[in-house]
């Protein structure tokens, strides 16, 4: 079946599904949205009261409808944010979700490909890299990656941007890794208008040094603070999520961490973390070599280790036939850092 261009499907409605089709709405991202949800009547709610904000004039017109897996066919994009979140109290580990959003995703995922294997399926479910590397290892899935450190990189320009005294949109650089406790900045790659980080303290007449680990931290445990104080989180998600189906809608060919399964790039394979990656109609077309200084590339390893540990423990995910991941198509070799000690 032949995909439909802004053909949108969101698994899940709970905060962040809710969240994110209202934010597809407000930026006129979609033609149609096709809401799936275990509990059909939440779902028809949100489906009822988001389609209510059609009748305003900054609005153009869209299909919302709650529908069921078989839906999935024609989808040009599905975002799958399926599946239980860290509530207050809980550890501040995403990891401590995996087990039950395994079963979550396995469910899912056979829904989908029943119906679909052309849609781009972009996950938000936690722990994103582990659950991503799951399902394109156990489904040979084609299209798939996860908004991975997106969020984590939009918040760290804006903490940044408030310190310098300049717009969150001038900040370039990136939160890499993992979506979780092992994300990492490679700060040789950070500037504001091509000044470079090492000329920050004397361009914006900064009393004391960019704090780095500090800043790090706060990037790390600001989701985590946000669902303590009001239980979830769901704005800055939301448009994470629009920011990435813009992206592949108007095949802007942006450049966004997200988490994806390398080939070769870095020295790395068979684990999915955050790179930089070109993103286009296609979805993925290449991952981005940065030239990371000795800090970043052991903070990058010190985030492979760990996530390859995670995902030894959940066992051998390849079905029989397995074929490997998805080549980008414009993929480029191995890079190695200066001394560093990359496997081939």
């Amino acid at each position: 079946m032949s995909v439909e261009r802004g053909k949108i499907v969101i698994i899940g409605a709970g905060h962040v599904g809710s969240a994110i089709l209202n934010a597809l709405l407000g930026m006129n991202l979609a033609k149609e949205i096709v809401l799936i949800n275990l509990d059909r009547e939440q779902a028809l709610g949100e489906a009822l009261d988001a389609s209510h904000t059609l009748a305003f004039s900054y609005s153009a017109g869209c299909a919302i409808r709650v529908g069921d897996y078989p839906d999935c066919a024609g989808a040009q994009i599905i975002l799958n944010t399926a599946g239980p979140s860290i509530r207050p109290g809980e550890s501040r580990d995403r990891m401590q979700l995996l087990r039950t959003n395994l079963q979550v995703m396995t469910a899912v995922m056979d829904g989908i490909t029943r119906y679909t294997r052309e849609a781009i399926i972009i996950n938000v479910t936690n722990p994103v890299d582990v659950l991503t590397y799951f399902c394109i290892r156990r489904y040979d899935y084609p299209r798939m990656f996860s908004t991975g450190t997106l969020l984590d990189t939009a918040r760290f320009h804006k903490m940044l941007g408030d310190l310098l005294h300049v717009d969150a949109k001038s900040i370039t650089g990136f939160v890499l890794g993992e979506h979780g406790g092992t994300a990492f900045i490679p700060w040789n790659a950070v500037n504001v208008a091509g000044l470079p980080f090492e000329r920050f303290e004397e361009q914006f007449g900064l009393s004391a040094p960019v704090d780095r680990e500090g800043m790090i931290r706060a990037v790390k445990d600001s989701g985590l603070d946000i669902i303590e104080l009001k239980g979830y989180t769901s704005s800055g998600i939301a448009l994470t999520a629009c920011r990435v189906v813009s992206a592949i809608l108007f095949n802007a060919h942006a450049v966004l961490p997200l988490s994806v399964i390398p080939q070769g790039e870095y020295g790395l394979h068979d684990v999915a973390l955050s790179l930089p990656c070109v993103l286009g109609e296609r979805g993925v077309e290449r991952i981005l070599t940065l030239p990371l200084d000795e800090p970043a590339w052991r903070d990058l390893h010190t985030c492979d280790a760990y996530l390859r540990g995670v995902i030894g423990q959940i066992g051998n995910v390849k079905p029989e036939g397995q074929r490997q991941a998805p080549v980008y198509p414009h993929a480029r070799n191995v890079v190695r850092g200066p001394g560093a000690n990359v496997p081939s």
